[in-house]
């Protein structure tokens, strides 16, 4: 069905179920501490899947925001946090206005845009979130209930069109559930790869990377389907893991060398944990993982972690070089609330150095 980078089998086997948390947590941000403009309720009943991206002084955070629990409606806001609120742990005391820039609106989110995913391609903004579509609680229809949605912002994050759905190819869409966990980015060669993680038929959920044009990310006035092409598993789950997904965009760290995030699922209590990997494009070969941390690098410990809407959840969609050697990470902690951490990079390519298969 999709072909396989070669290394799939080495690369999987490197890691087991062990963790060895390296990442510092700064700072985490309640719903009760966050209050919307323009809307009649004051604060959501949960805040949390956020992206970032660093702008001056400010972290711009895009997250996921529940208003109440009846369809587990989803929108996104956006909120401007300082970068020294983060750091001193203010962020984790005060109190941030919020607006809504992405409501459900089209038969491919109407039940909720959630966790999304932001990327600067050619000075504009992409947001890849996922869409719950008209077909997500029809008990009728196991098709397509989630699909990737991307919208473009011109102006710095401010406001947002959405503009493309991603989907496979048509001779598959009848096998799809669900695709989730997407962003885009775009290589140094001009191609733009699709990283997402399809739900099929078959009750198996597939870590891929695959291509779209470069010309349909080009803004259009109507939302349009997009379908992949040149798709490739890149990477397996454990046999103690339910599934993976990919966690967050990436940084570059060699040219066309991409570091991530991605978590994984346990089949014992279905707990969210985090490793890294290390994504190599080719033109010739294409994408593959050629290294991956041997053991999580991130796991829930601290309360918000622990316990919340979902138990034992860390959900990173955000990664963001903040200087030579730290990274912002942005994530969701127990469906609930906002964390925000620190990644040192020197330290997660150090363990992933010893880890390479090329």
């Amino acid at each position: 069905m999709f072909k396989k980078a070669e290394n799939v089998s080495e690369i999987s086997r490197k890691r087991e179920l062990k963790t060895e948390d390296i990442v510092k947590r700064l700072s985490v941000i309640s719903p009760n501490r966050v209050h919307l403009k323009d809307y009649p309720i004051d604060n959501p009943v949960s805040i949390f899947n956020p992206a970032l991206i660093v702008r001056g002084e400010n972290i711009h955070i895009y997250a996921r925001i529940i208003m109440g629990y009846f369809m587990y409606v989803s929108a996104i806001v956006r909120l401007e946090v300082p970068i020294d609120d983060v750091y001193s742990s203010i962020a984790s005391i005060s109190h941030y206005p919020c607006n809504i820039i992405i409501n459900p609106s089209t038969k491919y989110d109407i039940w909720g845009t959630e966790d999304p995913r932001v990327t600067e391609i050619d000075n504009r903004l992409y947001m890849t979130y996922v869409g719950r579509t008209i077909n997500y609680f029809n008990p009728m229809i196991r098709r397509e209930r989630t699909l990737p949605v991307i919208a473009v912002s011109e102006d710095n994050g401010h406001t947002w069109r959405k503009k493309l759905v991603i989907v496979l190819p048509r001779d598959l869409r009848d096998f799809v559930i669900s695709d989730k966990d997407a962003f885009i980015i775009k290589t140094r060669e001009g191609d733009i790869l699709v990283f997402h993680r399809p739900h099929l038929t078959d009750e198996k959920f597939y870590l891929l990377i695959s291509k779209i044009s470069a010309e349909s990310i080009e803004p259009t006035d109507n939302i349009k389907e997009v379908e992949v092409k040149d798709t490739t598993i890149v990477l397996e789950a454990l046999p103690t893991e339910h599934k993976l997904g990919w966690s967050t965009p990436p940084i570059e760290v060699e040219p066309n060398t991409y570091l991530t995030l991605v978590h994984g699922v346990d089949k014992y209590i279905e707990g969210y944990r985090v490793f890294a990997a290390l994504v190599k494009y080719d033109k010739d070969v294409g994408p593959r993982v050629i290294a991956v941390t041997p053991y999580y690098i991130m796991e829930p410990k601290t309360p918000y972690e622990l316990f919340g809407d979902r138990p034992y959840t860390i959900f990173p969609c955000g990664l963001y070089r903040v200087d030579k050697d730290k990274a912002l990470i942005s994530y969701g902690a127990g469906d609930f609330v906002i964390g925000i951490a620190e990644l040192d990079i020197n330290e997660a390519m150090s363990i992933l150095d010893k880890n390479r298969v090329e």
